[in-house]
């Protein structure tokens, strides 16, 4: 289980990684700025997560070559249990009560269902006793 973190302990942890991949790339924080067009102070501020501003963290990360992260933020459900359903129909925006009705006036009848011509009702367990 996470233990949850504090803001600070965040943005501390994320510098720290930031940091961690220039350097991999073998980059001082001289080149890193200019590349994402930044000032040396506010990559410095980001590396070592005394705050930055969202502008430098994006600029940063795409001077890193690491857009990709952003796409794991909020990704966008491509399953949706809905469509595995026998009756489900692509939903183009939420039905309103009129719609409703007119659906269940679609489905098909009772007697539809039996092509083999009316049945007659079964007995109640209590009839049979008789």
């Amino acid at each position: 289980m996470a233990i949850a973190q504090t803001v600070e302990e965040m943005e501390w942890e994320l510098g720290g990684k930031l940091k961690r991949l220039r350097l991999n790339k073998n980059l001082d924080q001289q080149t890193l700025a200019a590349r994402a067009g930044v000032s040396v102070r506010a990559l410095r501020n980001l590396e070592s997560g005394e705050g930055s501003t969202l502008k430098t963290l994006l600029s940063v990360i795409r001077a890193l070559g690491r857009e990709s992260w952003l796409q794991t933020v909020a990704p966008v459900p491509t399953i949706n249990p809905a469509t595995f359903t026998t009756r489900a129909a692509t939903r183009l925006r939420a039905s309103s009560p009129a719609t409703k009705r007119s659906a269940a006036q679609r489905l098909p009848s009772a007697q539809s269902l039996t092509a083999s011509g009316p049945t007659r009702p079964r007995k109640r367990n209590d009839e049979r006793d008789q």
